[in-house]
C-alpha cells in the first residue's frame, strides 16, 4: 500500500478515537500524522471531512447535557469567523503552519490539564460566548480546529463534563457543516482528494464508536489526563519537525 493512504488512515484511526472519546480534536491529531507527508491545504480539507463524519457519528451516540441556549451564542459567533479562516487557508506557509498547530498543542493541552485550578470566568455572558464562537470558526475555516479555544472557555466557565461535550460537539458539528461547504464552494476540494477521503471514513469509523464508548464509562480525571496528553505529544512532535526549517 502507498505510504501517504497508510499515513492517511493511521491519523483517522487516532483522531477518530480521540474525537470521539473527547467531542473535539479530530483536526489537531489528524494534522500531528498528515503535516508530515500531506501539502497543508489538502491536509485541511481531510481534517475538515474527517472531523465532520466524527461529529455526525458522536452526535447520534452520545446526546447527554444538550442545551440550545448555551449552544447558540457559540454558533452565531462561529458563523462569522468561518469565512475569515476559509480566506486565510490559501496563504498559509506549510512551516509556519505546522509550527502553529504545534506550538497550539504543546501550550494549549497543558494549561487544559491544570483547568481545574484554574479560576472561574463568570463574566462576557452570552456575547464572551459569541466571541470564542467566531476565533473557534476562524480556526475552523483554516483546518477544522474549531474546538481548541471553545474547549478551554467552556472550562473556564465551569461548565461539567456533558454540557461542555454537549456545546463543543454540536458547535464542531454546525461549524465544520458550514466550513466543509465553503470548501467544496470555493473549489479547495477537488476530485483528486476523493480517493483519500473514502480512506478516511472506514478508517475511523470503528475507532470513533469506540471512542464513544470509552467516554460514557471513564472518569473525569482520567478523560482529561488521556486525551490532552496525547494532544501534547503531538504539538511537541509537529513543533520538533518545524522549527529547524523555520530557524534556518
Amino acid at each position: 500500500m502507498d505510504s501517504l493512504y497508510v499515513v492517511v488512515a493511521a491519523g483517522a484511526m487516532t483522531a477518530g478515537f480521540v474525537q470521539g472519546l473527547s467531542g473535539f480534536g479530530f483536526g489537531m491529531v489528524a494534522m500531528s500524522f498528515w503535516a508530515w507527508a500531506v501539502d497543508p491545504k489538502l491536509a485541511a480539507a481531510m481534517a475538515v471531512f474527517g472531523a465532520l463524519t466524527g461529529q455526525l457519528l458522536a452526535a447520534f451516540t452520545v446526546r447527554r447535557g444538550f442545551a440550545l441556549g448555551r449552544l447558540l451564542p457559540f454558533i452565531a459567533g462561529g458563523l462569522v469567523g468561518i469565512p475569515l479562516g476559509v480566506r486565510l487557508l490559501p496563504h498559509l506557509d506549510p512551516l509556519l503552519f505546522k509550527a502553529f498547530i504545534g506550538g497550539l498543542l504543546a501550550i494549549w493541552c497543558p494549561i487544559m490539564l491544570f483547568a481545574a485550578r484554574l479560576p472561574r470566568i463568570a463574566v462576557g455572558g452570552r456575547l464572551a460566548d459569541a466571541a470564542v464562537g467566531a476565533v473557534g470558526g476562524i480556526m475552523g475555516g483554516i483546518g477544522g480546529f474549531t474546538g481548541v479555544i471553545p474547549t478551554l472557555w467552556c472550562t473556564l466557565r465551569g461548565f461539567d463534563r456533558d454540557v461542555q461535550r454537549a456545546v463543543i460537539q454540536n458547535f464542531n458539528l454546525s461549524m465544520l457543516i458550514v466550513t466543509m461547504a465553503s470548501y467544496v464552494f470555493t473549489g479547495l476540494v477537488t476530485r483528486e482528494m476523493l480517493p483519500l477521503f473514502a480512506v478516511i471514513v472506514p478508517a475511523m469509523l470503528v475507532p470513533t464508536l469506540w471512542g464513544t464508548r470509552v467516554y460514557v464509562g471513564i472518569s473525569d480525571l482520567a478523560f482529561r489526563r488521556v486525551v490532552l496528553g496525547l494532544l501534547t505529544i503531538s504539538g511537541l512532535a509537529l513543533l520538533a519537525s518545524s522549527l529547524p526549517g523555520l530557524l534556518a
